[in-house]
Order: C-alpha cells, then structure tokens, then sequence
C-alpha cells in the first residue's frame, strides 16, 4: 500500500520504496538532472540499491518523520523524481535543523513543481514539527535551485567548495520558524 506523506494541488508525495529502484535510476541516468550534483556522472545500480537502503534507514529512524520521498505527478500518475527533508547528514541526530531538496526529471523543470513541493514540507516542517530551521544547499552555478530557495523565502547564509568537487561552490540558504 502507498504511504502518502503530503499533498500538493498537482503532485503526491509518498514514501520511496525497493519497488522505486528503476524509477530513481532513471532519474540518476539523466547527465543534465545531474549536472550540479555529480558534474553529469549517472548513478550506478548499486549506488541506488545503497540509497535505497540509507532511505528506509531515514524511514525507520526518523519514525517516517523525515526522509526522500517520491513525487508523482497526480494528472498522469507518472515518477518526477523525489523531495527530501531530513536532517543535516554532519548532524544526523539533529532535528531542530532540516535539509529540504528536490532531484526532478527534465520534463517538469520550469513548472513550479519544485517550489510547490518544498512549500509544503516547509510548512509540514514549521507548523506540525516546529522545526526551528529549514535549510536548502545547491551548486553555486545552479541558478534556478537559487531562484526555488528565494521563492519560498530562505535567505543566503554563506558559500564554501563542495567537498565531491573542490572547484564548485555550494551556497547554503535557510529559513527560520517565525516566533509570532
């Protein structure tokens, strides 16, 4: 049975699962979905298997709290890709500051999906968790995960060379729940 974590008014946003190998190696097969994770470089079989593996663990810890989840589109029922929302990986006991970030196919780029899909885990985030801080990283040359971070209202926190790739920058943005 699916086990539907949050709903947006044109995606459902469910629990991954073993059966989504073939959907998350598709998505990880793209070289321009991976272009500001992996410089191009598509994930293996088994780095999939290895996720999916780190997801369930996610799952299991986090009592289905935080995790990856998958985005399907609700007009066609098709894989997009998936949304996380979990703890910072330096801090993985850490609840009070979560990572929110999406990987989607190329097809539902430039549609608004990945700022409806981070809009509700912020809210999920900050209104039932009261979750102090929500913070997103991308590639410093990825200017449209810039553009989905403004969007939802994070503000620029600071840059340093991602550790993969010592020549890119990551730039961090974080929102903080309001106190009103």
């Amino acid at each position: 049975m699916m086990k539907i974590y949050l709903e947006t008014p044109r995606m459902i946003l469910r629990e991954i699962t073993p059966e989504d190998e073939e959907n998350l190696l598709d998505l990880d097969s793209d070289p321009e979905v991976m272009k500001y994770l992996t410089l191009g470089t598509p994930s293996t079989r088994e780095e999939i298997k290895a996720m999916l593996v780190r997801i369930q663990d996610l799952y299991t810890k986090h009592n289905n709290r935080f995790g990856l989840w998958a985005a399907i589109e609700k007009q066609s029922g098709n894989f997009m890709g998936w949304f996380l929302f979990r703890p910072d990986k330096e801090q993985p006991d850490n609840t009070d500051r979560i990572e929110i970030g999406y990987r989607l196919k190329k097809e539902f780029w430039g549609k608004g999906f990945a700022t409806e899909g981070s809009k509700v885990f912020l809210a999920k985030g900050f209104e039932e968790y009261k979750i102090p801080e929500i913070f997103a990283m991308a590639m410093k040359r990825n200017k449209a995960s810039w553009n989905v971070m403004e969007k939802l209202g994070m503000i620029y926190v600071r840059e340093y060379p991602y550790d993969k790739f010592p020549e890119e920058i990551i730039v961090e943005y974080s929102i903080q729940l309001s106190s009103e």
